[in-house]
């Protein structure tokens, strides 16, 4: 099956004004989401990140607006300058090492035993 990416903007940042322009924003925090199901199991692996924009009076501006269409605008922002194939490959490796793990976790039984189990009690009749 393949990876399926989404988007997350949990926060972004604006200049109450800025060169004539109002709610103008210059930090984006984003979470881009990798998920795959293999065998029953959902596996995901996300990149985090700030990616910083500078509004210069003249170019072209959107308004602020708390819609979804808006936050596609953003997206659009973030694709335009971010490496988004070089952020598949590493969340493509991670689901990968969690389908098929190259690593494992060891641990010496002495130093954390097993809990001790209860002995059966045989119930009276």
């Amino acid at each position: 099956m393949a990876i399926t990416y989404t988007w997350s903007i949990p926060q972004m940042q604006a200049h109450v004004e800025y060169d004539g322009e109002n709610n103008v924003i210059f930090l984006v925090n984003y979470i881009y989401l990798g998920s795959e199901e293999s065998g029953g199991i959902t596996y995901s692996e996300n990149y985090m990140g700030t990616e910083e924009y500078t509004y210069t009076a003249g170019d072209p501006f959107i308004p602020y607006e708390n819609t979804e269409a808006f936050e596609d605008v953003v997206i659009g922002w973030l694709e335009g300058s971010l490496d988004i194939p070089e952020m598949q490959a590493t969340i493509e490796a991670s689901i990968a090492a969690q389908i098929t793990p190259v690593n494992e976790d060891l641990y010496f039984t002495w130093q954390s035993p097993a809990p001790a189990s209860t002995p059966d009690v045989e119930e009276e009749e």
